[in-house]
């Protein structure tokens, strides 16, 4: 059958085009249809049927499908050979979904039985043979050279197939199999490959041409002296070794040795082969830089990439090592000649690695790991004995023994304690998460524990709770004991905070006491610190500190207490002494002070006489010298900061000695010191902020409220107007403290303010440094445009040869690369229809350059300047002189004058033919120059006719435009009459002496003949158009673009070129790099129906979307040449329309355009530093074209090992099979999205359900890696997993983490599924990266560098504004500040960039551990830190974010950052980064992190604690009593000036100011004024101060707690209205109840209270207070879309008595019943410890107060002037009896409410009566008024809220008795009266029509500026004439 030198036996086909590539392959598939080729009667392929446990059939089906046309019968036999394989290998069809598939295929089977006939034999099995032959010689012998790889693959799976078919079909011995088996290995040659073909060896592929590509292959492949391991070899039948070669494993290189030496996947050794290879290539390309080697030379890796990137991936387990004091066990042979040691280990630790799971987020496991295998690998390389040896990794029958000897072992312990945790739900103390797991092995304990192999009696793998029954292991029973915490205990306490941060919170607290002190003194002023009694009280703040220190050394055992078992003992030891010492101390220093008191009493004065008795009287002093001693010690380490660095980095058993007093033993954290430099800039920063707070807080807080407090303190004692507890308590210490509580929680509050004006400052000033905003408008674009080609020169352009070349490149700026440039730019933003095609016109540089002695500018630039020097020319009529100086004043007009004088004789020159012409042409050509010369043009010619001259060429370039092949003879007559008439205005109207020059020569005629073959040319037709732009445009070209953002892109980009970035290296030496995107079941790519799908108002997303950008849709008609009439007529576009939409929404495909757009741009670099654009411009040669082909293929091949995109989406292969539609057309479009971009890869997550041997299923998970084919998605890589890994952890750092293995490249960019990004930044991808490795930032080189975002969602309605401002201000100005000066930037989760290799070795880009870490991006730059890193931040290159736009979204956003941040506060990492940074950058650090949400708490509870002072003071009459004395009127506004600092935070003015900083940069200033006041206007305040109430509840609520969880905020378009009931449901506890209860306080204040009527600040203070509520309670509506409609709000207000009515039960959810959401509002409680429940009830106790005032000032209670305890004893009374009253109609309710109506009605008619009576009597015996009722009211209902409180903190024994229905009805009453309080006002409001007007002009002002009808939108009106302009 095989022809020598072809076929399976032959050659591998050799392919004459090679790979072939891409940039963007158009769409092959529909985006929501399923794919061709469909089988059966309902139109689904049977492949997309196959169930994960048969995967193995997928290849027969999709063979079957190939073959169908071309012999159907063999199609059928390959669907029964499938369904044989299918029933063999799930005979009992257990599988998941296994039966349904194997039902439709026997159907199939049966159909095609009857349908198909045999084409080539009789019989089926010479039907099979024949056919397999004629495929073979057809497809693998005939022209398979000129087939390409991917083609051949295919044919070469589909013979296998039709072979395993044959054998199916003819059992037994066949003569095809020896050929068989030759296509087997030939197969194995065309394999599915990722980036490197390696397996391809005939033809050669491009890629594998590159120099270092092939050098690391062949060191790869270098094998001499290795022994070789024994390997298990298959058996026959009969027991005999099969002697075939093919089916012994192939050992290739040095990955595959140890692949058979440690019992790796195969899977993993191949994904890991090619990113060896790749990152050997790309660190020799790095530093050789751009020098190409001769084709005779043989590359070679130099040693120094081999050791570069040893000590990259080895530096954690080296670091490791040395803290362990162990020895490396990576031992290179002095004597190695060889790079083979070295690789051997890289290669075994990216093995361990890629099969880890997720054990790579234990980096120190991992080490352990390696450590062992190491040692192993070194026996055996070391062992020069001859002959095979034994592999320590094996197991029968199984591919995998790496993964389930070592891996599956430590995955189990994860698995059952992430089962354990209850997916977080249970308190962190009781499971150990990857940081407890991890941090077992910082102990050397872990080798004598655990040992390897690893034991598994260990306490590594002990169970987190005891167990009774004994287990048999090792021949002898053990008892599991409890496993503790590994070093630290996340306790659920606000604690964490003093704990974490105790230096700050003792700085503090001393410096209140010491101005407290020194404000108490006689003169009152600073001064007096030098006084001796007021230095000697000063110096009690020691006493304080002793106290605190106390504090913290107690917490430090408390709070530890789970770790104590696994600390060392030297760390016990150290716990206990300081818990001793600081006990000491404690007592030492309050006895020495004793004696220097000078009238002590008491046990002071027998203290002191026992103290002077020591004859001593300097012992305070001398104690607290010698207790600061450590401190003064600790300050001169901070002065000589490198030394402590060097100290605390070191592994010295001696330095960890003399350090143990002052640090943990911790293998991370430790040393993280800045330079000098840093460190004075982030201190200077801190100590002016400091100093301008405690000025403020002395002068104005303290000082003003010492006389008032004295005065108060001298008072006798006031009448109470109540029944006081305390009545003899001394100095009136009630109303003291009730002043002075709000006043210290705004000291402790008010440095976030502080902070707030000082980084806004900072970050202002930083910002102008770095030269943001110098390019913000058009104009300034304009201006400055003539200086960006040699900006762009210096950053984008790559250094080329010797110094001197360089000088003469910056001198000459190379116009042809920033045309390139500019123009890719362009066409960008023209295909995202950003631009038209006008515009676009007006910007481009032509292509066709260097045809013109000045550089061809946009014609933007020059736009309208043709017709002005026009006008110049006209009004000219004496001196050329004058001419010229008018030109040449502006530039640009020069420019356009050069140009279009040297166009046109270019454009006439080259359509004229005739010598005769060119001669007339000529002679004008040279009159103009002779006259210029001369300078007598205006003497000589009439340049007042030149306007007529001008008018014919612009019909002439309109016809050499529009010319047409199709009708060449009337088109070139035209033309030529044209020409004619031009040529007669110039010589006879505009030159004075041309009447000669035009003679006909015969009967010739001048220009008649003309060469039109230059139309043809795309490039020549753009010059006629340019050419026609600059003589015929007008207008000033200012306003070009007119869309926004394109506008604001071409300023940013313009701009940062003259920012400070490295400059770019060439592509081949610039650092490779991947994208990583995770993505879970977010929108992939919007389908019609999503599109044309009305929401409850009628509004469409695209109706929606083409109202908000109707400029882009225009655009995109245009680009696609369609004019639509009507709704209908559009449909007919609606692939496109779907993509253009995609493309503005939050899409997984507009996240892919982004990121391809870095490939592109690395391309297009790429043939710029190869090839000359100006010489290929000037060369057209066929030799000048097969280079820059050439030049492209390479283009390709570098872009595709310097550049890998990787989409994680973790359920794709469920969607696969899924039979929902909305996850198939999800499958569908990622599946397109591969096919579309080729080097697009996606990674998921694969379950394979089969059956076992016991009857059972059994599930699998794989990490598998696809790519695009032509029609399927094809398998590169498969490695299976020791479990699910998303159960383990949090869903996305899982989802990352199984991905990241098939990442490549030395830097990783994380970007989230709602990004973009831009081609122009893309071009700046080179610079970023070289900041790596930038000197500037010393022996500390970055390993995160962060990029600033663009809010892309900012004009969708004020909401989203203002949300899009705040998100930029802290991606700007606020992460500017972070990074420089401060120091303390981290990962937030934004498109950071990081040192891949760094991360890999040290845990990864995220952190994963359940509840803990649910921000886990921040956790990834606090680990980053923490090991040394380096966080930068950079503003040169933005990338696009997307941000929820509505209510409901972006508070469900605050409420998950909130969250976080709690679970950060009880963090490790938080603690560790608080105790180890040096004391200013700890302030940094937390006035930036959890500082700023506890900040915010401290707000609203300064409102809490101020309001129930005053209450206090008014129920019980001291207000009146005291403040109210004449002697403190004078003193009453301090209070009134320290509350109004607070005002100012709550009412979120704070977060503004970073925002007008910023629009002021890069804006201007006013433009950052109209807006802040337009923010105002549009309520920004309300929004803010709204979103304070949110982060607070939710912070507080998660420390408390717990219950912090992610929430999917939803990324949708249409800003919809909510209703009602679903917006009490979300902010009913966080907002409303709150802004009730102080809603309540203002009110009892208000008709109690008398005090501070007049003062006008005091005013301010509770009118922000007045604010906040009204805030809280209606935010959500104001900020609600048309919630003011009547008709909504009767649609509301049915819903809401619907859901209010539902009872609960199971199925129904919290959005159908009020009971469920009550239920479900509960789980924090039911989840939370027994300290946090007390914590809660005392509490809830706070409402008690309202009752107990109140009835004390009723009429009936003052009449009697009766104070007795017995008055709120009988409230109570009649408080029980309202409750008993209830109780019985609920009863009756439920007893008599349906059978026995009458008994009900007597029943609540007797109970009326008798509330009658009572009334009355009440009214007339006790003289009862009005004001007592509402009174009454107003006391009573909180005291129902507290019992509600404590019933729900009590659920657990209440649901036990009858009293548990009585709440649940108490709390419905509850939330019907909140209910409707807040719906009142909204349904009163609605009826005024123009409050929805006001509403939807407030909502959408930002929509209304971009001409957005949105009354209109809203109203449903779709029909307002928008398809009018394309008619």
């Amino acid at each position: 059958m095989a022809s020598a030198g072809a076929g399976p036996s032959g050659p591998v086909p050799r392919s004459m085009s090679g790979r072939q590539r891409t940039m963007g392959r158009a769409p092959t598939r529909a985006f929501t249809m399923r794919p061709d080729g469909f089988s059966g009667e309902d139109g689904v392929e049977i492949v997309e049927l196959v169930p994960s446990s048969l995967a193995p059939i997928v290849p027969i089906l999709r063979a079957a499908n190939e073959i169908e046309e071309e012999n159907p019968r063999v199609a059928y036999l390959c669907r029964f050979t499938a369904f044989e394989k299918a029933h063999t290998m799930d005979p009992n069809s257990s599988g998941r979904g296994v039966r349904q598939f194997k039902t439709y295929l026997l159907h199939r089977l049966e159909k095609d039985e009857q349908e198909t006939k045999r084409r080539l034999a009789t019989t089926d099995a010479r039907e099979i043979q024949r056919f397999y032959e004629h495929y073979c010689k057809k497809y693998l012998e005939d022209d398979h050279e000129k087939r390409k790889p991917e083609e051949m693959a295919r044919y070469y799976q589909v013979a296998s197939v039709l072979y395993d078919v044959l054998k199916t079909v003819t059992p037994g011995q066949h003569e095809y199999d020896k050929y068989a088996k030759g296509i087997e290995k030939e197969k194995a040659s065309f394999s599915q490959y990722n980036i490197l073909p390696l397996n391809i060896s005939v033809p050669r592929q491009p890629i594998m041409e590159i120099p270092e590509i092939k050098a690391a292959v062949r060191l790869l492949r270098h094998m001499d002296g290795l022994p070789m391991p024994r390997v298990e070899v298959p058996q026959s039948s009969d027991g005999k070794t099969v002697p075939d070669e093919m089916d012994r494993p192939m050992v290739h290189d040095l990955l595959d040795w140890l692949w058979q030496t440690f019992g790796f996947q195969k899977g993993n050794v191949e994904n890991q082969k090619e990113h060896l290879i790749l990152l050997l290539a790309n660190i020799d390309m790095r530093q050789r830089g751009n020098a190409h080697q001769s084709e005779s030379h043989v590359h070679m890796i130099r040693n120094s990439t081999v050791i570069d990137l040893m000590d990259k991936i080895f530096q954690n387990y080296n670091s490791w090592c040395r803290y362990l004091h162990l020895e490396s066990n990576i031992r290179i042979p002095r004597d190695a000649s060889t790079q083979q040691p070295e690789l051997l280990y890289i290669g075994l630790y990216l093995l361990i690695w890629g099969e880890a799971s997720n054990v790579r987020f234990m980096p120190e496991c991992l080490c352990y790991i390696f450590h062992h295998m190491a040692r192993d690998l070194h026996d055996i390389i070391s062992d020069r004995r001859e002959g095979l040896f034994d592999p320590p990794f094996q197991r029968e029958g199984s591919d995998d023994a790496f993964l389930q000897l070592v891996i599956q072992p430590i995955y189990s312990v994860m698995q059952k304690e992430a089962a354990r945790s209850k997916r977080g739900t249970v308190s962190h103390s009781k499971w150990r998460n990857y940081d407890d797991l991890n941090e077992y092995f910082w102990s050397k304990k872990c080798f004598k524990k655990l040992g390897w192999p690893m034991d598994e009696a260990a306490d590594f793998f002990a169970e987190t709770t005891r167990t009774k029954n004994e287990t048999e292991q090792h021949d002898h029973a053990i008892r599991r004991r409890r496993a503790s915490k590994t070093n630290f205990v996340e306790v659920r306490t606000f604690l964490h905070l003093f704990r974490s941060f105790d230096r700050m919170w003792a700085f503090f607290i001393l410096s209140f006491q010491a101005m407290v002190i020194i404000a108490w003194s006689p003169s009152g002023t600073l001064s007096s610190i030098f006084e001796a009694d007021v230095f000697r009280n000063v110096s009690t703040i020691f006493i304080t500190a002793a106290f605190l220190n106390f504090l913290q050394a107690m917490l430090e055992i408390i709070l530890n207490w789970k770790a104590w078992k696994s600390l060392e003992c030297s760390q016990r030891i150290r716990c206990l002494l300081k818990f001793v010492v600081a006990i000491a101390w404690l007592i030492i220093l309050p006895i020495t002070y004793s004696s220097s008191i000078q009238n002590p009493t008491g046990l002071v004065k027998f203290f002191s006489s026992w103290i002077r008795n020591v004859q001593s009287e300097s012992i305070y002093n001398f104690a607290v010298a010698l207790y600061m001693l450590p401190n003064i010690l600790s300050a001169l380490f901070f002065i000589f900061l490198p030394i402590r660095g060097i100290l605390e980095r070191s592994n010295s058993r001696i330095i960890r000695f003399f350090l143990w007093w002052t640090q943990p033993k911790l293998y991370v954290a430790r040393g993280m010191y800045e330079d000098i430099c840093s460190l004075l800039k982030y201190t200077t920063f801190w100590i002016l902020l400091l100093i301008c707070k405690l000025a403020f807080s002395f002068y104005v807080e303290i000082s003003p409220l010492v006389e008032p407090t004295r005065i108060i303190m001298s008072l006798e004692r006031p009448p109470y107007e109540w029944h006081e507890f305390f009545p003899n308590l001394q100095h009136n210490l009630g109303v003291v403290t009730t002043v002075w509580a709000p006043i210290v929680m705004v000291y402790f509050m008010d440095t976030q303010i502080w902070y707030a004006i000082f980084s806004t400052i900072c970050g202002g000033v930083n910002g102008a440094f770095s030269r943001l905003g110098e390019i913000r408008t058009l104009g300034m674009l304009r201006s400055r445009f003539e200086a960006i080609p040699r900006a762009f020169a210096k950053k984008l352009v790559p250094y080329h040869g010797s110094h001197f070349k360089r000088e003469e490149e910056d001198k000459t700026p190379p116009f042809d690369k920033f045309a390139d440039i500019w123009n890719a730019f362009i066409n960008s933003l023209r295909e995202e229809d950003l631009l038209s095609n006008r515009e676009k016109n007006l910007l481009i540089v032509p292509s066709s350059g260097g045809e013109t002695s000045v550089f061809q500018w946009p014609p933007f630039l020059l736009a309208s300047k043709i017709p002005i020097a026009l006008d110049m020319a006209k009004s000219v009529k004496k001196k050329d002189e004058e001419l010229m100086k008018r030109i040449k004043q502006d530039p640009y007009t020069e420019y356009a004058v050069i140009e279009c004088y040297e166009t046109l004789l270019d454009i006439l020159y080259s359509i004229i033919v005739e010598q005769s012409d060119k001669k007339v042409v000529d002679r004008i050509r040279e009159s103009i120059k002779d006259s210029m010369e001369r300078k007598s043009l205006v003497k000589e010619f009439r340049l007042d006719e030149l306007p007529q001259l001008s008018a014919k060429f612009d019909k002439l370039l309109t016809l050499l435009k529009d010319y047409d092949e199709n009708d060449p003879v009337k088109k070139n007559t035209q033309i030529a009459n044209l020409l004619q008439d031009i040529m007669e205005i110039i010589t006879q109207d505009i030159m004075k002496d041309g009447q000669g020059i035009l003679k006909d020569e015969g009967q010739k005629q001048l220009f008649a003949n003309l060469n039109l073959n230059s139309l043809r040319h795309v490039a020549w037709r753009e010059k006629c158009i340019r050419l026609q732009l600059l003589l015929t445009t007008k207008e000033s070209a200012i306003y070009v673009p007119t869309n926004l953002e394109a506008r604001r892109r071409i300023t940013f980009f313009a701009n940062s070129l003259f920012m400070k970035m490295p400059r770019a290296p060439p592509v081949r030496s610039m650092m490779s790099f991947s994208v990583l995107t995770p993505y879970f079941k977010e929108e992939v790519l919007f389908s019609p129906e999503d599109l044309d799908r009305p929401n409850e108002d009628g509004i469409s997303i695209l109706f929606y979307l083409r109202k908000i950008y109707p400029d882009e849709f225009r655009n995109f008609l245009e680009r696609i040449h369609f004019k639509p009439r009507d709704e209908d007529h559009l449909k007919e576009r609606m692939k496109e329309i779907c993509y253009w939409a995609s493309y503005r929404g939050q899409t997984l495909t507009r996240t892919v355009r982004g990121m391809m757009y870095y490939r592109r741009a690395l391309e297009i670099q790429c043939l710029q530093d190869t090839i000359d654009p100006a010489k290929f411009g000037r060369d057209r040669s066929i030799e000048s074209y097969q280079e820059l082909q050439s030049g492209s293929e390479m283009a390709q091949d570098i872009a595709d090992i310097k550049f890998t995109y990787v989409v994680s989406c973790q359920v794709y292969g469920m969607q696969k099979t899924s039979k929902d539609e909305k996850d198939k057309s999800c499958y569908l479009n990622i599946l397109n999205l591969m096919i579309t971009n080729p080097s697009l890869r996606v990674a998921y997550i694969d379950e394979v359900e089969a059956p076992t041997g016991n009857g059972t299923t059994e599930k699998t998970y794989y990490s598998v890696l696809v790519k695009g084919g032509e029609k399927y998605d094809e398998e590169i890589y498969r490695i299976k997993l020791p479990g699910k890994p998303t159960d383990i952890g949090e869903g996305k750092p899982e989802n990352q983490n199984h991905a990241i293995i098939f990442t490549r490249g030395e830097a990783l960019q994380a970007i989230d599924m709602n990004q973009d990004n831009y081609i122009e930044e893309a071009f700046k991808m080179r610079n970023v990266l070289a900041e790596f490795e930038s000197r500037k930032y010393g022996k500390r080189k970055p390993t995160i560098l962060g990029l600033r975002e663009h809010i892309f969602t900012g004009s969708v309605s004020s909401l989203a504004w203002f949300m899009s401002n705040q998100e930029t201000s802290f991606v700007t100005i606020g992460q500017r500040v972070l990074a420089n000066p401060l120091k303390v930037r981290f990962h937030y989760g934004h498109p950071d960039i990081f040192d891949r290799l760094f991360h890999i070795t040290r845990g990864g880009i995220s952190k994963a551990s359940k509840t803990i870490n649910l921000s886990e991006d921040i956790f990834s730059g606090f680990n980053s830190t923490m090991r040394g890193g380096n966080v930068t931040h950079h503003e040169y290159m933005q990338v696009g974010k997307g941000r929820d736009v509505g209510m409901n979204q972006i508070s469900s956003f605050e409420a998950k950052v909130a969250n976080g941040n709690g679970e950060q506060t009880l963090s490790r990492d938080i603690y560790r980064l608080g105790r180890r940074f040096d004391f200013y950058r700890m302030l940094s650090f937390y006035f930036t992190t959890v500082g700023f949400y506890f900040s915010s708490m401290v707000t609203v509870l300064t409102v809490y604690v101020f309001l129930y002072g005053r209450l206090y003071l008014v129920m019980s009459g001291l207000e009146k009593s005291i403040l109210m004395d004449p002697r403190n009127q004078q003193n009453v506004k301090a209070l009134e000036n320290a509350m109004a600092s607070q005002s100012i935070f709550q009412l979120g003015l704070l977060l503004v100011l970073p925002m007008v900083m910023e629009v002021g940069l890069e804006k201007g200033f006013r433009t950052a004024l109209g807006e802040f006041v337009i923010m105002q206007l549009q309520l920004a305040s309300v929004f803010f101060t709204f979103q304070l109430g949110t982060k607070t509840h939710y912070y507080g609520r998660t420390i408390l707690h717990g219950g912090a969880k992610y929430r999917p905020t939803g990324r949708g378009f249409v800003v919809y209205h909510a209703k009602f009931a679903e917006n009490y449901r979300m902010y009913s506890r966080s907002h409303f109840v709150k802004g009730l209860e102080l809603l309540i306080l203002l009110v009892v204040y208000l008709v109690y209270g008398s005090s501070y009527r007049s003062s006008n600040l005091y005013l301010f203070v509770t009118c922000s207070m007045w604010f906040l509520v009204a805030s809280w309670l209606f935010a959500p509506f104001i900020f609600n879309p048309s919630c003011f409609e009547w008709q909504k709000t009767v649609d509301d207000w049915t819903d809401w008595r619907k859901w209010m009515g539902n009872r609960g039960g199971i199925g129904m959810s919290v959005e159908q019943s009020w009971e469920a959401w009550w239920i479900s509002e509960q789980d924090h409680l039911r989840k939370t410890s027994i300290r946090a429940l007390l914590l809660e009830i005392i509490i809830s106790l706070r409402f008690l107060i309202y009752q107990y005032g109140i009835v004390y000032h009723l009429n009936i209670a003052v009449a009697r002037h009766n104070r007795s305890i017995m008055v709120y004893a009988v409230s109570w009374v009649v408080m029980l009896l309202v409750l008993v009253v209830l109780k019985m109609v609920s009863i009756g309710r439920q007893k008599f409410g349906t059978d026995l109506q009458l008994m009900f009605r007597i029943l609540k008619g007797l109970l009326f009566l008798g509330f009658v009576s009572v009334m009355a009597v009440l009214f007339v015996v006790l003289n009862l008024t009005i004001s007592d009722v509402f009174a009454s009211i107003l006391g009573f209902l909180p005291t129902g809220w507290c019992i509600l409180l404590i019933g729900q903190a009590c659920s657990p024994l209440l649901r036990r008795t009858m009293l548990w229905d009585s709440i649940m009805e108490l709390g419905r009453s509850y939330e019907n009266i909140m209910g409707l309080i807040l719906f009142l006002p909204i349904g009163f409001l609605s009826w005024f029509p123009f409050v929805s007007e006001f509403q939807t002009r407030l909502l959408f002002n930002q929509a209304f500026s971009r001409g957005l009808q949105i009354s209109r939108i809203l109203a449903g009106e779709k029909n307002i004439g928008e398809f009018s302009d394309f008619e």
